[in-house]
């Protein structure tokens, strides 16, 4: 058995006790898995903490140095090292690759699949009464000791969104204090997600966490490489279904990407509500600018894209939680590019476009979703078309458009 042998399932997220939990029941569950952790507690100071376990605990650990102060990059240099040993060796059937805690799985899906291993699940963890705290915490990572270096930059607000968006699994705990509004913002954060349960949170011995020391080498009483493995359940879980029910890297990205994101729909249930604003008209860009504190504030959760009336060539992303936003170029709108240009796009990218073309704009175009409990449409929907341009603004036309006030300039660092 080679590389297409093993598969590789990541599991990931900020809340370590469900994580813990599904990399657990993993563990129990599939005869001859093992997980993989890398700590990056220690990251500030240069080091990474490496274990290996199975089910019945550890079976090796040590350090690896961080590499260039990339996390990624040292678990990249670590890590498919690893995962290529076990699949040659043929003995090990599910490799779980367990981030820690403010690891994001896109970057280790792709670092895994760019290795030449095979990918066939990513899982976030999720406790659904901690969704709204993580959601609106604009604390910096660093503030928290979540840094996954000493330039990490990143909130915990923004990080668990991409986690959770990402991941076409959610493991969800049924051992927390989850009320009917925290499971209504989770299932709207992320309506196209299959959600698996999970039971009680593995105990630190079972988790393979404190009190072991690092040695480097096969700690004396764990099964080695090769030993019996326990048996299986009657039955495969939900989970582990889940697990290993394949993953297509390629497609994940082009998911994320803001012109063919596919965004979730208006909803309302359990004191939660999904707005939806659609338009076709451009903002004006002074007017957007001074309402951003106003919109970032208007909901624990608002993404999408949107077009300036001064940047009609611009796409433009809109990506807010925790109070704070972020709005970046995500490169042209296909309507700006020549004829010969759309042979280099995605195919994904190109029906998007063509399921939202206007005859006028193309595909550009206002879709912003705010998701949030008790989500003030009556005062955000004023709000928003405040920001477009005026009936005379608009019949002046794209060559007056981009002789208005470029508000955004610094915000794009142009």
């Amino acid at each position: 058995m080679g590389s297409r042998g093993l598969s590789v399932v990541i599991v990931g997220g900020l809340h370590a006790d469900a994580r813990r939990a599904a990399v657990a029941q993993l563990l129990a569950e599939v005869p001859g898995s093992v997980a993989l952790h890398h700590d990056l507690a220690s990251a500030v100071r240069g080091t990474v903490v490496r274990t290996v376990r199975d089910a019945a605990g550890i079976v090796s650990a040590g350090e690896a140095p961080l590499v260039g102060d990339c996390a990624c990059c040292a678990l990249r240099e670590d890590l498919v090292p690893e995962l290529r040993r076990l699949a040659d060796e043929g003995r090990t059937r599910l490799a779980v690759v367990e981030l820690w805690d403010s690891v994001e799985p896109r970057a280790m899906a792709e670092v895994v699949a760019a290795g030449g291993l095979t990918v066939t699940g990513v899982i976030t963890a999720v406790d659904p009464a901690l969704v709204l705290p993580c959601l609106t915490d604009g604390d910096d990572l660093a503030d928290r000791g979540l840094a996954a270096a000493a330039t990490d930059r990143r909130t915990v607000a923004d990080t668990f969104a991409r986690q959770l968006e990402y991941a076409p699994i959610l493991a969800v705990t049924a051992f927390g204090e989850a009320d009917e509004e925290d499971h209504a913002l989770l299932t709207q954060l992320h309506p196209t997600a299959r959600r698996v349960p999970l039971g009680p949170p593995a105990t630190p011995a079972e988790a393979g966490r404190e009190g072991v020391p690092i040695t480097g080498t096969q700690i004396p009483g764990t099964p080695g490489p090769g030993a019996p493995v326990p048996p299986a359940r009657p039955a495969e879980s939900a989970l582990v279904r889940a697990a290993l029910a394949g993953f297509d890297v390629e497609a994940a990205a082009a998911a994320q990407h803001p012109a063919c994101a596919l965004l979730p729909a208006e909803d309302e249930a359990g004191g939660v509500a999904t707005f939806v604003w659609r338009r076709r008209r451009p903002f004006h860009p002074e007017r957007l600018y001074a309402a951003l504190e106003d919109l970032t504030c208007a909901a624990a959760r608002s993404r999408g894209r949107f077009w300036l009336a001064d940047r009609p060539d611009t796409l433009l992303h809109w990506d807010a939680a925790g109070g704070a936003l972020c709005v970046e170029s995500a490169g042209p709108w296909l309507a700006s590019l020549p004829d010969a240009a759309w042979d280099l796009v995605p195919p994904v990218r190109r029906a998007a476009a063509a399921l939202d073309w206007h005859p006028e704009h193309g595909d550009r175009c206002q879709h912003l979703v705010f998701t949030s409990p008790g989500l003030d449409r009556d005062r955000l929907e004023p709000l928003l078309e405040s920001c477009l341009l005026t009936d005379a603004e608009y019949a002046a036309g794209p060559d007056a458009w981009k002789l208005l006030p470029p508000a955004f300039d610094a915000l794009l660092e142009v």
